[in-house]
């Protein structure tokens, strides 16, 4: 990739980032957990922290994963291992704002809503924030070198199980 920090890229390549970003929220949405680690580098971190941390610089998270077999392992513990009602998520994105980052790194961020439905159909807002990710093509393509998911509460109004 050619050009200067926080400039436009290349329509293909915003397309194919969008495209990513609303892929792996389907994922989510449709419990298809298992599919989320392949939009990752091998050594591509998750993490999801409140807005408040972030803004402080202070190092909590409430998921930390430093790299894609450490993502698949919690989610491998989720279907295994965790006991929690079961639920699951609507992801509304949008605002996706595709610039060149540094070096071979395309940077994106979006702001997202999470609607939680319970098994018995109750809905709720469960959490809203902004994705920062760091992207690369990988044999062109676009993978996760970072996702950063910034939550705009203090905290998760219950254990955050699925990731955001």
């Amino acid at each position: 990739m050619n050009g200067h920090p926080g400039a436009p890229v290349a329509d293909a390549v915003r397309h194919a980032v969008e495209a990513m970003i609303h892929a792996i929220a389907r994922d989510i949405d449709d419990d298809r957990l298992e599919a989320m680690p392949g939009y990752f580098m091998a050594d591509g971190r998750y993490r999801v922290a409140s807005r408040f941390n972030v803004e402080r610089g202070l190092p909590m998270a409430h998921i930390h994963c430093t790299s894609r077999a450490m993502l698949a392992d919690r989610i491998l513990s989720l279907r295994r291992a965790n006991i929690y009602e079961k639920h699951r998520y609507r992801h509304l994105v949008s605002g996706i704002l595709v610039t060149q980052g540094e070096g071979d790194e395309i940077e994106a961020r979006a702001s997202y809503l999470v609607v939680r439905i319970m098994d018995d159909g109750a809905s709720s807002i469960f959490s809203s924030g902004e994705y920062r990710d760091r992207i690369v093509l990988d044999d062109g393509v676009p993978r996760f070198r970072s996702r950063e998911v910034i939550f705009d509460s203090r905290s998760i109004e219950t254990l955050l199980v699925i990731p955001l």
